[in-house]
């Protein structure tokens, strides 16, 4: 049949050939004024023909459009949104507990804004095409628009958070937690303050947000810059290769220091001799008695910028020590993260993992899981936008919220816990005919008092829908109404969950749903 329906087409379409050339020869000949004479008639003829066709052929069928989010994007369920809004509470509520303000700043930025800011993940910033003569870029993370807007408002202190959208034109691995278009849950001190406080504020602050949301065990990886940097001098690095081997030391929570010093040596051009100093430096890790022991590394301190990072860690570990957190914190060398702009202490969150063991290899290297959590101390960022070049000395933290949320998505199907994805306290119900204005002035009745409440949309509904859709939504509480609950005016409540129903007067209601609603949330 679809062959037969081919040839069909194919013939129809020859014919339209022939029809076309006529009208074309038609055409050429009165224009021409040939001896041979055309008349209106035979041109609409042909015209004629080639509608008749058209009409046969049919019209061609629109290619299928493919529904799909764009990569490195997702859509949120109503169930996944309620997770979500949970994490985003117990972090908005830990920034707010520590006293901090919140701003917005546009989606996108102009490009010489963010150019410069971020070294070799500058490529994944997405340009936006020219906008009014304006060339645009979309925003990569929410720190370098704090510092323009502290710089444009002259602004010498604030304590800020923010939480917005940021876009990364990355190779994203969704099932990481990693995409193109994600939320940022940034906290930020920006100020001139005593060494270190801030910045142990911020590892607490860190440390609050995870033991809350319960993931599990969890370290928070701390370096200085100018611990590296100095490193990086005494084992011969040149001072121009300081970024791009920072940038490799980077990588080693994703890989294995060989492969780390392969980089260095054959990608960046650094001496072999010097890649080996730095692989055994950078495989270090500890707390304040790795501190100590590097101070007392005559190489090592031999550099002021790394006897200065040493000093600033010492005291940085003392602050958390107080804060009782000191348990979770790990002084890690291999820590450098890769942004261009931080000047001091630098810090990460990972959950711990499984060790990762490469076949050919006889030594365990421990591969996280994933960065959670991340920040540090960036004290020359604003002053790149400021009109003098004022510095405010500036600290923060990034919260990764995408990878929070896959793992306590992933934690709640593990445990088929029960996601309430509506916060509707009570329906309304009735199982009664003829009762829907009742319905809607109880309703009105409860919205008025603040209670969340809820009715069917239908006139006459039946009270096994209703019934089913409270048990569905868990919706705690039935306010059932009929014509014998207005007689004595009263209501009935049922509990969803225990199916217990109590008649309760009507001017009573309220304070009743009210004070059985806080005795379930506790």
């Amino acid at each position: 049949m679809a062959l037969t329906t081919s040839w069909t087409k194919l013939r129809h379409l020859l014919t339209l050939q022939k029809h076309t050339r006529n009208i074309i020869v038609v055409a050429s000949r009165h224009c021409n004024n040939t001896s041979q004479p055309t008349t209106i008639q035979q041109v609409d003829e042909e015209v004629a023909k080639l509608l008749d066709l058209k009409a046969q052929l049919g019209d061609e069928p629109t290619p299928k459009t493919v529904l799909k989010t764009p990569k490195g994007t997702r859509d949120y369920s109503p169930k996944q949104m309620a997770i979500r809004e949970g994490v985003f509470k117990v972090i908005v509520d830990c920034f707010k507990r520590h006293g901090a303000e919140t701003i917005d700043t546009p989606v996108f930025e102009l490009k010489e804004t963010l150019t410069g800011k971020y070294g070799e993940d500058s490529k994944l910033i997405y340009d936006l095409q020219d906008q009014g003569g304006e060339l645009l870029s979309l925003r990569y993370d929410l720190t370098v628009p704090f510092a323009r807007y502290v710089a444009m408002n002259k602004i010498a202190k604030i304590k800020r958070y923010h939480i917005a959208k940021v876009y990364r034109r990355d190779n994203p691995a969704m099932t990481r937690g990693r995409y193109r278009e994600f939320y940022q849950c940034d906290f930020d001190i920006a100020g001139q303050y005593d060494p270190m406080i801030p910045d142990a504020e911020c590892i607490k602050i860190v440390y609050e947000i995870l033991d809350n949301l319960k993931l599990g065990n969890f370290v928070i990886k701390v370096n200085h810059r100018l611990i590296l940097d100095g490193l990086f001098e005494v084992c011969g690095v040149p001072k121009d290769k300081f970024r791009t081997v920072c940038s490799s030391v980077d990588k080693l929570d994703k890989t294995f220091w060989e492969d780390v010093r392969g980089e260095m040596i054959d990608d960046k051009g650094l001496d072999p001799i010097s890649a080996d100093k730095i692989g055994e430096y950078v495989q270090l890790n500890g707390s304040s008695e790795l501190v100590e022991k590097l101070l007392k590394d005559e190489q090592l301190v031999q550099s002021k910028a790394a006897k200065e990072g040493l000093e600033g860690m010492k005291l940085l570990i003392q602050y958390c020590d107080i804060f009782g957190v000191k348990d979770r914190v790990r002084f890690d060398m291999s820590l450098a993260r890769g942004l261009d702009y931080y000047t001091g202490v630098i810090y990460e969150a990972v959950l711990e993992g499984a060790e990762l063991v490469k076949s050919n290899s006889k030594s365990k290297e421990q591969i996280g899981v994933g960065s959670v959590a991340g920040g540090g101390r960036y004290d020359g960022l604003v002053g790149m936008f400021a009109a003098k070049g004022k510095k405010v000395p500036c600290v923060g933290v990034s919260i990764g919220i995408e990878r929070l949320f896959s793992i306590m998505e992933a934690k709640m199907e593990r445990g088929n816990q029960e996601v309430r994805t509506v916060e509707t306290e009570v329906l309304v119900a009735s199982a009664q005919p003829n009762m829907l204005e009742e319905r809607l002035r109880l309703c009105k009745e409860l919205w008025d008092a603040g209670i969340k409440a809820e009715i069917s949309y239908k006139a006459n509904p039946k009270m096994l829908d209703q019934y089913q859709y409270a048990e569905k939504a868990v919706i705690p509480f039935l306010a059932v109404i009929g014509e014998q609950e207005l007689k004595d005016g009263v209501v009935t409540l049922r509990d969803t969950k225990t199916r217990e129903e109590t008649p309760v007067p009507r001017a009573d209601l309220v304070s009743t749903i009210k004070q059985k609603c806080c005795s379930n949330s506790i």
